[in-house]
């Protein structure tokens, strides 16, 4: 609680006690009003003041208004009649209460977000004359080396060179494992080294590090309204007009009826109560807090799970997708090849990789970076001699005095050795020496393992469609599109042939149903721009991806799509709930005040209780979504 609200909660305090105080007293008359007007402008001060500010700048319909107009004319009425000035300090009394409650529930909002997002960097550690000294993130340069201590945040993205440790990446990911890392490993900023002492060099400015990007995405969210948001926006400019001339209205138009068409008694004292009574009624607080902050909350718990939603109107959409467009490498795969499967023919699986790994020791290609990755062995004493690239076709290499051959088809051919195909998809590395064939090994690009639960996942939650477009060859594509089970896959695409694809899944969404595609290249920004809405894998992604992205999973686990779409959808439920359970109460007990069936306590309810309630309702969202569970290869 802050200093504001904890002078409010004192104004509270000293204004229940002494009206606890003062309707024990034996007062009449004009001491008696003077003893409740201590009270009432203890607590309602700082309301009349917004409202008199209001008609000075000629913006007078709101709240405060509506709760000065009625209190003062309560209490104008009391005096008349000579009766109870309590109910008109009690209406300002629970409205401050309401706002009190409103105003904690937005600060705690803000401070879960605030604390979950406390990942701006103070200092970097710069190495100068021997020492460390601190600098500030903004002056290092891309390329400088910087040390990481235990128990400090990561100042900027880069690279290790020296140290092995563990980073806390939960502010990034929502992940509370601590992630292994070694030298040559990635390390983003905003994590914390939870282990030793770290050495690395910068790869990205600091405007252009991870945490200035999910800063500057947090801050600007709330800018980005929905159409839920806008309404109320709308509305409520519209309806405060509208109940401040109705009461006007009811307090007038009923008397002289009375008076001038039926020669009755106009009875201005009760019409005016029921005017009263009528504008604390139609007071929108509920509405106008409550829908914002429901959002907030929403983009809140999202955020807990390391997914960064862009704006409430991203989220709104997000709760609409029906059908979800993925990428493949890097988003449904890991994006890194990996050995899959050892055939060897006349040796060992481990003499086969052994082969291999050795004859591609100083090459740089993909697939001979992950060969040595399997075979880790390299100071076995092997002698590699004589080593030649043959141009699309693979190495050959003299290992411990025999003539060795790594490649493809046409490099076993040009060998003499007799080769045969293999029916697992991927890429094939043939291997023989001195002529014989000694089998082969499948490189593949591995599906990540959570890809085949997010399909399920998606489904279960309604999604009806799920499509897959690649570059890749179409025998690859349909062995991936088959292992998840995807609805349809789409191969050896360019970027413009998916935005292409894209443009007729969208024409074929009908109703309120809207399409979302998830990628991580370069070459998917265009796609993830064209979307109704963009998914971009924030770890490993490209910044082109991000930037054109409406939603960043910093995991990159596609498996949180249906989190954030579940997340999306619960906080739109909690939006509609409170939408309709302000207005249906509202209106009900609007319609009761105008016919003398509701008093000034019924209009507190309707007021300060239903804001309570939505406030209290809208909290939900920030818990929404709950934590990534798999099980069996399922969804939870």
């Amino acid at each position: 609680m802050n200093t504001r609200q904890k002078r409010t909660l004192l104004r509270l305090v000293v204004t229940a006690v002494l009206l606890a105080i003062v309707t024990q007293l034996p007062l009449t008359g004009v001491p008696r009003l003077l003893a409740y007007l201590v009270p009432y402008l203890i607590v309602g001060y700082d309301i009349l003041y917004k409202a008199g500010k209001g008609l000075l700048k000629r913006q007078p319909f709101d709240e405060c208004l509506l709760m000065a107009v009625a209190t003062l004319g309560a209490l104008a009425l009391a005096i008349y009649e000579d009766g109870d000035y309590l109910e008109a300090i009690a209406v300002m009394l629970f409205y401050q209460v309401g706002e009190l409650f409103q105003g904690y529930a937005v600060g705690r909002s803000r401070r879960d977000i605030t604390g979950l997002m406390d990942i701006r960097p103070d200092y970097a550690n710069v190495e100068q004359d021997g020492q460390l000294v601190r600098v500030a993130p903004e002056s290092v340069a891309v390329g400088t080396e910087i040390v990481v201590q235990p128990g400090e945040k990561v100042p900027l993205d880069g690279v290790i060179t020296v140290g092995s440790s563990q980073l806390n990446t939960v502010a990034l990911t929502g992940e509370s494992l601590p992630r292994n890392v070694q030298p040559g490993d990635a390390a983003l900023s905003g994590s914390v080294n939870a282990g030793g002492l770290l050495r690395l060099r910068t790869t990205k400015a600091f405007g252009e590090s991870t945490a200035s990007k999910i800063l500057a995405l947090v801050e600007n969210a709330s800018s980005r309204k929905s159409r839920a948001e806008a309404f109320i926006t709308r509305f409520a400019r519209v309806y405060t007009p509208i109940v401040v001339y109705a009461a006007v209205a009811l307090a007038v138009l009923p008397p002289l009826v009375h008076q001038f068409v039926l020669a009755a008694e106009p009875a201005w004292g009760i019409w005016v109560y029921r005017a009263l009574t009528f504008l604390v009624i139609s007071c929108p607080c509920a509405l106008v807090i409550s829908i914002p902050l429901s959002f907030f909350a929403g983009l809140g718990g999202a955020s807990r799970q390391g997914v960064l939603i862009k704006g409430s109107n991203y989220l709104e959409a997000l709760a609409q997708v029906g059908t979800v467009v993925f990428d493949k490498t890097g988003t449904l795969t890991k994006g890194v090849f990996q050995v899959t499967a050892l055939h060897p023919e006349t040796i060992d699986e481990e003499e086969l990789l052994h082969l291999a790994a050795h004859v591609e020791r100083f090459s740089t290609h993909p697939i001979a970076v992950s060969l040595k990755e399997a075979f880790r062995h390299e100071d076995d004493g092997c002698t590699v001699e004589d080593v030649q690239e043959v141009a699309g076709q693979g190495v050959r290499a003299q290992v411990n005095g025999h003539a060795v051959a790594v490649g493809n088809a046409k490099l076993m051919q040009a060998e003499g050795a007799k080769w045969h195909d293999c029916e697992k998809t991927g890429t094939i590395v043939h291997v023989a020496m001195d002529g014989t064939y000694m089998g082969h090994i499948v490189i593949a690009d591995v599906i990540k393992e959570h890809a085949a639960a997010a399909i399920t996942a998606l489904r279960a939650q309604g999604v009806r469609q799920t499509v897959m477009l690649t570059g890749d060859s179409r025998k690859v594509a349909e062995d991936v599109a088959g292992q998840l089970g995807l609805d349809a896959c789409y191969s050896e695409l360019l970027p413009a042939d998916k935005v292409a694809q894209v443009e007729q899944l969208l024409k074929k969404q009908t109703g309120e149903s809207r399409l979302a595609f998830v990628g991580d290249g370069i070459n998917d920004a265009p796609v993830l721009a064209r979307a109704d809405v963009g998914i971009a894998m924030g770890a490993l992604g490209s910044d082109a991806a991000i930037e054109a992205a409406d939603v960043v999973l910093m995991d990159d686990d596609p498996a949180k799509i249906a989190v954030a779409q579940r997340i999306a959808r619960r906080t739109m439920r909690i939006v509609h709930q409170n939408i309709v359970g302000s207005i249906g109460v509202k209106v009900l007990v609007l319609a009761l005040s105008a016919v003398g069936l509701a008093n000034m306590w019924a209009a507190i309810f309707a007021d300060v209780g239903v804001m309570v309630i939505a406030v209290l309702n809208a909290m939900r969202a920030l818990s929404s979504g709950g934590r990534l569970i798999i099980k069996n290869n399922g969804y939870k």
